[in-house]
């Protein structure tokens, strides 16, 4: 006899039919509101009336064992009569996340830490502009360019044939052209915006990966099916802090920035922030965390990264999941912010075997997440936020736009070079979606 089948939708097939159409426009002029920034003068934007292209280079980094095999394509580049890029690296993971954590300390140490005069205590930890310094910068900058060639190179070091022939494609891809959009889909998290490629020697600035390319890094498996956006003509954001630092730097000015230009919710305990991330709805479109960041130990062989609001309990990635796991499947549940975790480390991992804050909030549904791969000043984190918050709350930039941009601005007008420390995990095509 007929029966109902029992069918189960994973894929959300009809999702772009249920959305409104994408602005039809192809070029964006836009200022900053404040008139200072790097979009200060109007800055024109090429973008094809249909939506984002799709990503011009996409580098895939998996992990068998200690054992690495990497993978690369350009749009347009793989047909039926080519093959991808591939190879299988010499070097071992822990070896790799040894040389990314070696990195790392060497921005800590070599720049942050540097501490010259008694008289004028770790100057590049203590301001944003670093011109009064600026001969001094300028070495550091070459050291640290030196330094992610370096690490690019060891990366792929090895004589096999195909692992010749992909260091040449990506070296050439990488070099040759400028302002890509690159997608580093990978097992490891590594530090890529602070790498560097061989270019021009007297401009050590631009051979950084992050100030020549837009850059995320991705590795999660597909975000959970979500509802359409609902239409908006103001972003919901919320502010999630720790009020020992709501007087550092322009801190309070991004708190107003973001009172002024959104509908705010502040959270400085963690419990009103974890009753948010157990509500099914959590309807947000960016979440601003301005916290303290740290490695926790426990009873295991590895730390666990933490952020901490006003009180002292420590907010990891499991505790995220734990109040947010059983919504991940529910087709009326809402998790879709793009995450700014200003706070220090955020952008990295203890090991390999933990999956650190924004990765545990990309795997629940975050459009993206931003964080810093060192600790970073509180100074210049500050601006930094009140500088990527002013240009993304308008809606015409994506994530990936601004954070090349604000690499290239710090280092041209103050000659600082940290905004390559912050780093995307997803979202390098995250915009504010508004009605006008």
């Amino acid at each position: 006899m007929p029966r109902e089948l029992q069918v189960e939708i994973r894929q959300n097939p009809s999702a772009d039919y249920t959305r409104l159409p994408q602005p039809a426009y192809q070029v964006v002029t836009a200022a900053s509101r404040t008139g200072a920034g790097p979009f200060a003068r109007p800055r024109v934007i090429d973008r094809p009336a249909e939506g984002p292209d799709p990503l011009d280079l996409v580098v895939s980094l998996r992990r068998n064992g200690d054992d690495l095999q990497v993978s690369a394509f350009r749009t347009g580049e793989r047909t039926p009569g080519n093959r991808m890029h591939r190879a299988g690296l010499t070097i071992s993971a822990p070896k790799l996340l040894h040389l990314a954590a070696r990195l790392r300390t060497v921005w800590r140490d070599r720049l942050i830490g540097y501490d010259p005069d008694p008289l004028n205590p770790y100057p590049f930890a203590s301001t944003v502009d670093f011109t009064p310094l600026a001969a001094v910068a300028e070495r550091k900058v070459a050291e640290l360019a030196e330094e992610g060639r370096y690490f690019l190179e060891t990366m792929f070091e090895g004589s096999d044939r195909s692992l010749v022939l992909f260091r040449e494609y990506l070296n050439r891809t990488l070099t040759e052209l400028d302002s890509l959009r690159i997608s580093f889909d990978s097992d490891l998290h590594l530090p890529w915006p602070m790498l560097a490629v061989d270019g021009d020697p007297s401009d050590p600035w631009a051979d950084f990966l992050g100030h020549r390319h837009q850059i995320e890094q991705t590795g999660a498996a597909y975000p959970p099916i979500q509802p359409p956006n609902s239409a908006r003509t103001r972003p919901v954001t919320s502010l999630n802090t720790d009020d020992q630092l709501t007087g550092i730097g322009r801190a309070p000015e991004v708190r107003k920035l973001l009172e002024d230009r959104s509908q705010l919710t502040v959270r400085t305990d963690s419990d009103l922030l974890l009753k948010a991330l157990s509500a099914a709805v959590l309807d947000e479109d960016v979440m601003y965390f301005w916290c303290h960041g740290q490695f926790v130990a426990n009873d295991s062989p590895y730390e666990q990264l933490a952020v901490r609001l006003s009180d002292d309990r420590h907010i990891d990635a499991e505790l995220v999941r734990r109040h947010r796991r059983r919504h991940l499947d529910r087709p009326d549940a809402v998790f879709r912010p793009f995450v700014l975790l200003n706070a220090c480390h955020t952008g990295q991992s203890a090991a390999a075997e933990l999956d650190h804050l924004g990765r545990a909030l990309v795997d629940l549904g975050a459009d993206g997440v931003l964080g810093p791969q060192i600790q970073i000043p509180q100074e210049f984190a500050a601006e930094y936020a009140f500088a990527f918050l002013d240009h993304y709350l308008t809606g015409q930039y994506t994530a990936g736009e601004i954070t090349q941009q604000l690499v290239r601005w710090f280092a041209r007008e103050y000659r600082n070079p940290l905004a390559l420390a912050y780093s995307l995990h997803c979202g390098i095509d995250s915009i504010l979606e508004l009605n006008p």
